[in-house]
């Protein structure tokens, strides 16, 4: 009798590490982020509420201390492993084709392939490009110690709200910020319908209405997003 060798038996590493798992792996960490997106642009949205929703929204988050912390640690891990995952993959497709991409052809039904699919290399680094501003700006950017600040029942808050409207009253960040967010709408119409079939969470013939769904979450994504600078710099002309 043969000894059966351990090896044939790939373990959860090296699992990841193929080309399924790395797919699977990026869609598991980009759907996290998509998640935190939508709840992220309901949380811009409360700056249309009355009174200081907005402010007392963000004084929440910041109440939450360590879960919050702890959530924040597990958002740059996801990003850490997506980016990676995700330049990996483009390269190793990239080395996989000795001829360029002047021809577009789906290995699937026809009318899967777009622009977002395309772009998807091009907009996830602009994407990570504009975080890294956007956290410098707003989450590091001034608070209480710097007049930012304001009282709501009896307790001195940071004015988050009077930072983002004076930032969107400059066209850069109110312009530069919409183009982002339309960037953000492509990457998740392509991102989102990708992670779920590279995960089995689909079959032939649920694809297209997943297809359609998450063409209509990004469009809404898109739009909840750009609703703020747009109506901030706007309305103080």
């Amino acid at each position: 009798m043969t000894p059966r060798n351990t090896r044939d038996k790939p373990d959860i590493l090296s699992a990841l590490a193929s080309p399924v798992g790395k797919k699977a792996l990026t869609g598991v960490t980009g759907l996290a982020w998509a998640g935190f997106v939508i709840l992220h642009m309901a949380g811009n949205l409360s700056y249309f509420g009355a009174g200081e929703a907005y402010n007392e929204y963000a004084h929440k988050l910041l109440s939450l201390g360590p879960l919050l912390y702890a959530a924040e640690i597990l958002l740059v891990v996801c990003l850490l492993i997506h980016a990676v995952l995700g330049i990996n993959i483009y390269l190793g497709k990239r080395r996989a084709r000795k001829r360029g991409y002047d021809v577009y052809r789906s290995a699937g039904r026809p009318g899967l392939q777009s622009p977002s699919s395309r772009s998807m290399i091009l907009t996830g680094v602009a994407l990570l490009v504009f975080l890294v501003i956007h956290i410098k700006s707003f989450k590091f950017g001034p608070g209480i110690a710097e007049g930012y600040s304001l009282l709501v029942e009896g307790e001195q808050i940071r004015d988050l709200k009077r930072l983002v409207t004076e930032k969107f009253q400059h066209p850069l960040y109110a312009f530069g910020y919409t183009g982002v967010m339309i960037l953000l709408g492509f990457h998740l119409r392509h991102g989102a319908w990708s992670a779920l079939q590279s995960l089995g969470a689909m079959n032939r013939r649920l694809a297209p209405l997943v297809y359609g769904i998450a063409a209509a979450l990004a469009v809404g994504v898109a739009v909840g997003f750009v609703a703020l600078p747009l109506y901030i710099y706007f309305s103080a002309l």
